[in-house]
């Protein structure tokens, strides 16, 4: 054979190989859009962004499923969660997959502009391709579009330089993503996959830095959201979940509430309630069994767990109890709260009625009792006083549960009262709080020491480039 006959037959044979590569390529992407209207894959996507908990934060009360609006309060201002409907006005109707991946894994819409981190894409970067796919499918074709555009988010200067993201996700957004989603079998690989993936539990309940990212060495050691405290969920019996019984930690996922350790409140029973009590057994198994591998953190000054608190054992001696009023209605006078700042009276009139005077709760644990109850045994006050001043709204897998609001009825000074009278008699007594600290909470909580920082930061970084702008001068009148 000649030499020309060998290039012949290798670009021949190239030829060929470029093209079965091509027919494959477009016949994949053929199936891949023939794939996104299969309903069991719309259906699958739908789990998956059950899962994730994509309509907590995208969907505003009232408002229409997924299309946004919803303020987010954070240190750096409100940011507003955007239209994920497909509407190709308002929403990501416009969005290919991959361009719906990018917003998921890197931070960055179809626009090129760089998310917030309010958006968990640092926890999304490990989403499988397959999840990736059945969620583009269910967006598309599975959700109402919504013309209604969310309105636009309008940070202070410099945290409205989105830009600025790109270096805070060169240090913390880590790349790299599984090429298969961990089978639903409850194990732990699936558990582990769920939690720091789909569900994104570290966003939460991990620490922050001083630039408000994940402090990856107190991995699920207990963080703050909106004032609350996310408790530590590692594997320390004294700190974490350790104490929990894997059965326990299925029932608190499915339900929001497990007698005698403790009930969810703010964030974590949204999630119970959009999110967790709608997942498979096995995948809710899966989590605890996750959760029991992960290495245990004990936080400063726990000596027992928060759960095992029961008061000082001197019962109050109450009797008279005073019915709690409907809502929608302020002032003293709504659930029959006395104008006064004396304890007994207040817990009588506020609290009582639905917890019992000795705080033991009903039969059943519809109303929980306050002692073995984690909200009143933690080292930290705080879920106490949120309660009390937000109240509690959860629809778990067995019931629904609704706790009033008395942040409109109570002063500060009141629910401070309140809220050491139930820690002394009920939880933990060493715990005790100021009427100042619920003022703090009431407003949105502790600033973070970025945004404590931010007016020196900003002082030194004009000091430096008015430095810059004098040596340039300088410079430039020297050549001349």
């Amino acid at each position: 054979m000649s030499i020309s006959q060998i290039f012949s037959l290798r670009r021949s044979r190239r030829t060929v190989t470029v093209a079965m590569g091509l027919s494959l390529m477009l016949g994949l992407s053929a199936a891949h859009a023939q794939d996104s209207t299969d309903p069991g894959l719309i259906a699958q996507g739908q789990a998956v962004a059950t899962a994730a908990d994509c309509a907590a934060c995208h969907t505003a009360q009232p408002g229409h499923p997924f299309a946004g609006g919803l303020a987010l309060h954070s240190p750096m201002g409100v940011i507003y969660a955007s239209n994920i409907t497909p509407s190709s006005t308002a929403g990501i109707g416009g969005y290919s997959e991959q361009q719906f991946a990018d917003a998921l894994r890197r931070g960055v819409n179809a626009q090129g502009e760089h998310l917030y981190p309010a958006m968990p894409y640092t926890a999304y970067a490990g989403l499988s391709d397959q999840d990736i796919h059945a969620m583009y499918a269910y967006f598309m074709h599975g959700v109402k579009p919504d013309d209604q555009p969310s309105p636009q988010t309008h940070l202070a200067f410099p945290f409205n330089i989105r830009a600025s993201m790109i270096g805070w996700n060169l240090l913390y957004l880590h790349g790299g993503h599984p090429q298969a989603t961990p089978a639903a079998d409850g194990s732990v690989a699936r558990g582990k996959y769920l939690a720091d993936t789909l569900a994104h539990c570290s966003t939460c309940h991990t620490p922050r830095n001083t630039m408000m990212a994940e402090d990856s060495s107190h991995y699920l050691g207990g963080g703050v959201v909106d004032g609350w405290i996310a408790p530590n969920i590692t594997s320390d019996p004294v700190s974490g979940i350790g104490g929990w019984s894997t059965q326990e930690l299925v029932d608190y996922l499915k339900t929001g509430h497990v007698p005698g350790k403790g009930q969810a409140g703010g964030s974590m029973a949204e999630a119970i309630s959009k999110s967790f009590s709608h997942l498979p057994d096995s995948d809710l198994q899966a989590i605890a069994a996750y959760l029991k591998t992960v290495p245990a953190i004990r936080n400063p000054g726990d000596t027992q767990p928060a759960f095992a608190y029961a008061g000082d054992g001197k019962l109050p001696a109450l009797t008279e109890r005073e019915p709690v009023l409907p809502h929608g209605k302020n002032g003293a006078d709504a659930r029959r709260l006395p104008d006064t700042d004396d304890a007994a009276q207040l817990y009588t009139s506020a609290c009582a009625s639905c917890h019992q005077p000795a705080g033991e709760g009903t039969q059943g644990q519809y109303f929980p009792s306050l002692s073995h109850n984690r909200a009143v045994g933690l080292s930290s006050p705080d879920n106490l006083i949120q309660v009390i001043l937000q109240g509690l709204d959860r629809k778990g897998a067995d019931l629904a549960v609704l706790m009033p609001a008395f942040g409109k009825d109570l002063s500060d000074s009141q629910v401070a009262t309140i809220v050491n009278y139930v820690e002394t008699h009920f939880g933990n007594p060493q715990v005790q709080t100021t009427a100042a600290h619920v003022a703090q909470l009431r407003s949105g909580g502790e600033t973070p020491l970025l945004m404590k920082l931010m007016p020196w930061l900003l002082g030194l970084g004009g000091l430096v480039l008015l430095l810059v702008l004098v040596l340039l001068i300088r410079l430039i009148g020297r050549r001349r």
